[in-house]
């Protein structure tokens, strides 16, 4: 079987309050072609189809229309399994009546895992594939609280609880092997030694969740993850993947190239595996340094090979402030209105000749940019500048989780 492995659409994301719905159209429809062109015959999106729990109507609408069209090419089952930022229950509710049309969706853990054992079969009824439909594990999944714990046994229980949901697959699985018949995990974690970038809200605190690539059971011929947005292979496993993003979702992932990935499974084994890389129609660019290099780069900047206007962040290192800065920088960019739209324009960094390096260190910071778990970072430091925070974050950021669980 030929399958395509996705994650982290995010659809319905704004950056700095700007839509990206021509973006995501754009890669939708790309997908749909490519399933055609490479004959793919199973779809896995790997979490977060939405970028938040209560999708707007024109993020639904790009989902449902995808759907209907996939299920006209040759692809012949989908499964899609929630992200951290997917609501189960928009996810789960129109469950029944999409498996008819052979897609499945996981929204949400179970504690049988029979309930994430999808089998897939030929048009002929013969059993081809098995794959553990693994959705992201929320810490009522994977423990129960227990009063009084420490941060460091929280960490572990967690973990344990990761890699034991995964174990429970094994006994279910075993009886597939014997027959040479490949099984494929997903999953929405971060596992340890991945490269995350701005874009990704934590799911747990420090080491919280994270679990190494042996800690997936052995039986996995391809274990296909979501929740990273770079594409990246976890610890050097060749079978462990994260396929990243289809967009660059934060400036951080500018220079990141978007792929899916595309796996041929034969004897019961992962024969081939390939990346096809995605293409983009809309650039993020980041601009930084001295004013007359930045204005230069503006100008010559060339946009011509993307069909949207690229949009653009500036941070600009300056030897003192100057009134006229953003009249300067609005000269240059009215040329190039057709090319370059200004998102974020940063606080300058003030650079003096006689300035030490501690000195130099940005002091301004624009709220818009900061997460939350920074702003209460930075509360932390400002009351208890001699204290260790490590334990106050971690209890704030769990409480965040549960907001949004609860949105």
């Amino acid at each position: 079987m030929r399958v395509l492995h996705t994650s982290d659409w995010h659809l319905g994301q704004r950056l700095v309050n700007l839509e990206r719905t021509e973006e995501h159209q754009h890669f939708l429809d790309w997908l749909l072609q490519t399933i055609q062109q490479e004959q793919v015959e199973v779809l896995l999106m790997s979490g977060d189809v939405f970028d938040n729990g209560a999708p707007s109507n024109t993020a639904l609408k790009l989902y449902y229309d995808f759907l209907r069209k996939v299920c006209a090419t040759c692809c012949r089952h989908i499964i899609i399994t929630g992200g951290n930022h997917d609501s189960v229950s928009t996810l789960n509710a129109p469950k029944e009546l999409l498996q008819c049309f052979n897609i499945h969706v996981i929204g949400g853990a179970s504690s049988d895992p029979l309930d994430e054992l999808i089998e897939l079969h030929s048009e002929q009824g013969e059993l081809q594939l098995v794959v553990c439909a693994v959705p992201f594990l929320r810490d009522r999944d994977v423990r129960l609280s227990v009063p009084g714990e420490s941060f460091e046994e929280r960490e572990q229980r967690i973990k344990q609880g990761i890699a034991a949901h995964y174990e429970a697959f094994v006994p279910h699985i075993q009886k597939y092997k014997q027959q040479s018949l490949p099984v494929v995990a997903m999953g929405h974690l971060f596992a340890a030694g991945g490269s995350a970038s701005e874009s990704e809200k934590e799911i747990h605190v420090g080491n919280l969740g994270q679990i190494g690539a042996d800690q997936f059971p052995q039986e996995f011929d391809y274990v296909a993850l979501g929740h990273l947005h770079r594409p990246q292979q976890v610890n050097n496993r060749h079978h462990i993947r994260y396929s990243g993003s289809p967009i660059p979702l934060s400036f951080s992932e500018v220079t990141d190239k978007k792929v899916v990935f595309i796996l041929d499974l034969e004897e019961g084994e992962l024969q081939d595996l390939r990346e096809v890389e995605i293409p983009v129609c809309r650039k993020l660019v980041r601009f930084k340094g001295p004013l007359e290099k930045v204005k230069q780069q503006l100008a010559i900047y060339d946009n011509s090979s993307h069909t949207l206007t690229a949009w653009v962040e500036i941070q600009l290192e300056l030897e003192s402030y100057l009134p006229d800065l953003n009249q300067q920088l609005e000269e240059v960019l009215r040329l190039k209105k057709d090319e370059l739209q200004l998102l974020i324009h940063r606080p300058p960094i003030i650079q003096k000749a006689n300035q030490t390096l501690e000195q130099q260190v940005q002091q301004e910071v624009d709220l818009h940019t900061l997460c939350e778990k920074e702003v209460f970072l930075k509360r932390c430091q400002s009351a208890f500048p001699d204290s260790d925070h490590a334990e106050l974050v971690a209890t704030f950021s769990e409480l965040l989780e549960l907001m949004g669980q609860e949105e």
